[in-house]
């Protein structure tokens, strides 16, 4: 196959005749359709035919080489489509018309296909290119603003820029080192040697082991320090010593010693601040820093030194001036400032602080009006001069500054307040022609017009100024104007009238008609809050002129009037009340106390029958009244009362016929009780009240059988009543039947779980019975149901042992720290450990959480008598009374037995008090 020719190269495009051309050697037909399914006598047979040429019988040709990388890169073999022949496709056929045809109809097709997406790519390679571009600015790019800016340096700037110093590596010193030889460093060793023991001979001994002592440093050091404090207190001149014997000790120890770390750190600070200095010297910060930093390592003379040069580098700053003055003595610091004016004439701050080193002042306003004939506009300056001045000075120095500084409003003001009443008012005026838009003056011209009586003018003025205002564009500023009102009030003397008229002026503004109710109790909230009596009056009799028929804003507005008003204007704002809302029972309950209070019965007794007119058959009224006559020992007119009240459907309520039922025990009437109660029980059975009062009036009379049974038949009515069930089982304790008590009371927790009332009435049945053990056993299991009861972790503390109560205080603080019984515990054990300070406060905490405590008060006022004495006492005691206490084990047992039914409140606190001293918890 070797002598076969090759066909020669066919020009491109020209057809290929493959009669010509010899098949390979591994040529397998119908291989490129795929057809390999079958098998033919080349792959199975012996022979292949013979070569054309070749004789038969003649020697075989020899094997073509397999083609090489070479052949593949002839020129020879490329074609137009196909490339080079070498490839997989080279033997397939030529490129004819038909592959042309499709070749240009797919390139229409693929620039159709770029026609249509190639604005779309465009645009979002575009957005790419801008946002990559913006992400990673080129340098160029970054300065370019700064570029532009340089066209109007000046030259004197060109030639303050300064040069960067040369840090390259060239420059730098190179420090060698070589060995140090052995005798030098032994030497070393041997003048620095530590010695560690003293000499035996002496008689003397090392008195500790393991301690080393280097003797040669310290008296090193020692001379040192001392040379050091000679050198500084030798006379340079005379050469005589001008110790002072007395003050030397004290400068050695105000002597500062500062570690290695702080003397590094300081030596970093200072070269990297001179680098600064040297890099950029026009830069007063710098100066500043660098000097501050000397300061700050003892070196006055090198700061001073400093900022010497920095003014001189950068004389028109002003911070550069004022520290280099900070730093000097007085004399040389009024130097330095008149240096700093000099170079910066239009500096407030040097000449404030150049008037500051002046010693008198008459001094001060020299230097203070020399800069105002600088500084004409500063309005610093003007007051610094005023504040100065007696006052015709500062009348005229005001006057001459309202016309350099018409802009500033706190001067007018301050001219108007030295002027007489006509030239005020002139001067009010031009002030408002200048600011018109300034609502301060107004007000200034209303309190002016007050303080010469002219009340009425006042609320014209305030209406005058808000419509001035807003043909100016000024938005009026609702809580501005409220904030005024309540600074008017606060005043000397107070401008009640001006008040009143900002507030009715603004109250308005701003507020949709069905919060105006709501938004109206918060602003008067607020300003009661900051002690604006007269505005939250304001806005409550504003509130009442628009709502008159609403009861609760009356209630506000007497509320106030009791606790900051007289009572004259308490009995008029009530008498209103009534007039308007006469179906309001707490109104006329609240204008009849206050009668009573006064000690006007009569006319209690007035109010009560004109609101028995308004609200017939009211239980409330009835009761007021009876309880008017019953606390005047009235007796027989209360039983009156009650009477009518019970004939009422309406008003025959379970409370009037236990009041009623109090009314008999209280004439010693036991029968007649015994019927109200037995009536009022078959009207109200479920009320347990009843039945604890009809089992009380049977002990009383030592009925015991049928005050268990009146006990028994209410518990089965009001099963969770916890009275009834504590008085079946003190029953029971006091007949001897402690057994019976444990069973009522083991039972009473069953039908009501969790009640700590129940636990604390066991404990104290085991501790009455002697067994404390079971007590402290009840304790553990009612902490374990109620671990958060107060009530429960106080007794806790106080049955615990005395070393144990901290811990147990402790633990109950963790449980319940803002219950009233656990912080008077605390309290108790601070009174113990006589630590009376904190006792103190931990009692007021205590009154403070629950005033209605009554057995806190108690305590607090033995606490008091014990500690603080009869004047501190007597004030916990009209506290109490002020408070009103109602509640309280020890409280309640004095305050309703039948002896103290009429008693006062501080007459039941002395007789708690008692109680507590001298008889067991109930």
């Amino acid at each position: 196959m070797a002598n076969i020719p090759r066909p020669p190269a066919r020009a491109p495009g020209s057809k290929i005749d493959f009669n010509t051309v010899h098949a390979p050697s591994n040529y397998v037909p119908g291989l490129g359709r795929g057809a390999t399914g079958f098998t033919t006598r080349s792959d199975i047979g012996p022979a292949r035919p013979g070569v054309v040429g070749q004789e038969p019988g003649a020697a075989p040709a020899p094997v073509k080489p397999p083609p090489t990388d070479d052949d593949a890169l002839d020129d020879s073999k490329f074609d137009e489509f196909m490339g080079s022949d070498a490839g997989a496709f080279a033997s397939f056929g030529e490129y004819d018309q038909d592959d042309k045809e499709a070749d240009e109809i797919w390139e229409k097709v693929d620039d159709f296909m770029d026609d249509r997406r190639r604005d779309r790519r465009e645009k979002r390679l575009q957005e790419q290119l801008e946002k990559y571009r913006a992400d990673n600015p080129k340098i160029t790019e970054q300065f370019a603003d700064l570029k532009r800016k340089l066209a109007d340096i000046a030259e004197d700037d060109w030639n303050s820029i300064p040069d960067i110093g040369d840090y390259t590596i060239k420059k730098r010193p190179r420090t060698s080192f070589a060995p140090v030889p052995d005798t030098l460093l032994q030497k070393a060793a041997a003048e620095k040697e530590t010695v560690t023991a003293l000499d035996a001979q002496a008689g003397l001994s090392t008195p500790v082991s393991g301690m080393t002592t280097n003797l040669t440093s310290v008296g090193e050091g020692r001379r040192t320090v001392i040379g050091l404090s000679l050198d500084k207190m030798a006379d340079s001149v005379s050469g005589q010593t001008v110790v002072d014997p007395k003050g030397y000790m004290t400068d050695l120890g105000s002597i500062q010693v500062k570690s290695d770390a702080e003397i590094g750190d300081i030596k970093k600070a200072r070269m990297l601040l001179k680098s600064v200095i040297n890099t950029n010297p026009r830069h007063a910060p710098g100066w500043v820093a660098a000097a501050r930093l000397e300061e700050v390592a003892g070196k006055l003379t090198e700061a001073r030194q400093l900022l010497q040069k920095g003014c001189e580098m950068c004389p028109q700053s002003e911070d550069i001036w004022l520290e280099a003055a900070r730093l000097q003595t007085p004399d040389n610091a009024k130097a330095v400032l008149a240096r700093g004016v000099a170079a910066n004439p239009n500096s407030v701050k040097l000449w404030m602080q150049a008037a500051r080193l002046e010693a008198d002042d008459i001094a001060k306003s020299r230097v203070l009006r020399r800069a105002l004939e600088r500084i004409p506009t500063a309005v610093r300056l003007w007051k610094a001069a005023v504040e100065l001045a007696n006052e015709d000075d500062a009348r005229v120095l005001l006057s001459r500054a309202v016309e350099c500084c018409p802009q500033h409003v706190e001067l007018w003001l301050a001219l108007a307040r030295l002027e007489r009443y006509d030239n005020a008012r002139k001067v009010l005026n031009r002030a408002r022609q200048a600011i018109p838009t300034e609502p301060a003056i107004w007000i200034s011209a209303s309190k002016l017009e007050e303080v010469q009586g002219n009340q009425g003018m006042v609320p014209k003025i305030i209406e005058r100024g808000i419509t001035s205002l807003k043909a100016n564009s000024v938005v009026i500023d609702r809580d501005y104007w409220l904030k005024e009102a309540e600074a008017a009030e606060r005043s000397q003397p107070p401008m009640t009238a001006t008040c009143l008229a900002c507030v009715k002026a603004v109250i308005d503004l701003g507020i949709e008609e069905e919060d105006r109710k709501r938004t109206w109790m918060a602003d008067a909230d607020e300003a009661i809050k900051r002690g604006s009596v007269e505005t939250a009056r304001a806005i409550y009799a504003h509130a009442l002129a628009v709502f008159p028929g609403k009861k609760s804003i009356w209630r506000r507005a007497a509320q106030l009037e009791k606790a900051k008003g007289s009572k004259e204007s308490l009995d008029a704002i009530l008498k209103k009340a009534v007039t308007y809302c006469p179906q309001a029972e707490v109104l006329w309950l609240m204008a009849a106390k206050e009668k009573w209070l006064s000690g006007e019965v009569n006319l209690a007794r007035q109010i009560l029958g004109e609101a028995f007119t308004a609200n017939s058959d009211s239980e409330n009224i009835f009761l007021a009244a009876f309880k008017l006559e019953f606390e005047n020992n009235e007796l027989e007119r209360a039983r009156a009362i009650l009477d009518k009240a019970r004939a009422s459907d309406s008003s025959s309520t379970q409370r009037v016929w236990m009041k009623s039922a109090i009314v008999e025990r209280e004439l010693g009437d036991a029968q007649a009780e015994a019927r109200v109660l037995q009536e009022g029980i078959a009207k109200f059975p479920y009320f347990d009240k009843l039945w604890l009062m009809l089992g009380q009036l049977e002990e009383r009379r030592g009925a015991s059988d049928a005050a268990r049974q009146a006990y028994q038949n209410g518990i089965r009515r009001c099963m969770s009543s916890i009275p009834l069930w504590r008085s079946s089982a003190r029953l029971e304790e006091k007949l001897g039947s402690v057994g019976k008590a444990r069973a009522i009371l083991e039972q009473a927790r069953l039908k009501n779980p969790k009640q700590d009332e129940l636990w604390l009435a066991a404990v104290h049945t085991e501790q009455r019975s002697g067994n404390s053990k079971a007590a402290d056993a009840l304790m553990a299991k009612a902490l374990q149901e109620c671990p958060n009861s107060g009530a429960l972790w106080a007794e806790c503390i106080a049955m615990a042992a005395r070393p144990q109560r901290r811990s147990k205080s402790v633990d109950a603080l963790k449980r319940c720290n803002d219950d009233p019984h656990v912080i008077a515990a605390v309290a108790m054990l601070f009174q113990n450990d006589r630590k009376v300070d904190k006792a103190r406060t931990w009692y007021n905490r205590a009154i403070t959480l629950n005033p209605d405590i009554g057995d806190l008060w108690a305590l607090y006022y033995i606490f008091e008598m014990q500690h603080g004495g009869a004047e501190v006492a007597a004030e916990v005691l009209a506290k109490c009374v002020s408070a009103e206490p109602r509640h309280g084990e020890r409280w309640q047992r004095v305050a309703k037995d039948p002896k103290n039914a009429h008693a006062s409140v501080d007459k039941v606190l002395k007789l708690v008090k008692h109680d507590i001293e001298h008889e067991p918890a109930p």
